[in-house]
């Protein structure tokens, strides 16, 4: 399944832009307002939770100076990534496209896509606000 949020212009160099994502705290701001719970575990890990949802824990898989960051489900039970794109546009703005892509099969991708979609395009509007 792969789902892809609307571009995002920020107002930033890539450079401030990649900072902001690759400083895994900052995704706290990110989050939908229905955030139940969110806690860094480590420089590379987070937790987090929505209400009525399970909590899923992201761990940043690669990361491509100022042009990319992958994040990826930490359990093997959901298998996914999440990975920010980054454009320059201009000297001071920045495209980003966030993606999702995960390995489920029918059943599961049907229940699922609503709310990813929604998480994706929340966490890239917000991304508009840095």
């Amino acid at each position: 399944m792969f789902i892809e949020s609307p571009k995002s212009i920020i107002s930033k160099n890539n450079k401030a832009v990649f900072e902001f994502l690759t400083d895994l705290k900052n995704f706290k701001v990110l989050m939908p307002e229905n955030i139940d719970k969110f806690e860094i575990i480590n420089d590379d890990r987070f937790l987090f939770s929505l209400k009525g949802m399970p909590e899923i824990v992201l761990e940043r898989k690669t990361q491509t100076e100022f042009s990319q960051l992958v994040l990826g489900a930490a359990s093997e039970k959901l298998p996914f990534t999440l990975t920010a794109d980054l454009v320059t546009l201009k000297e001071n703005e920045t495209e980003v496209t966030l993606s999702f892509t995960g390995d489920f099969n029918a059943m599961m991708a049907m229940m699922i896509k609503s709310p990813i979609t929604n998480f994706i395009t929340t966490l890239s509007e917000n991304l508009k606000n840095i």
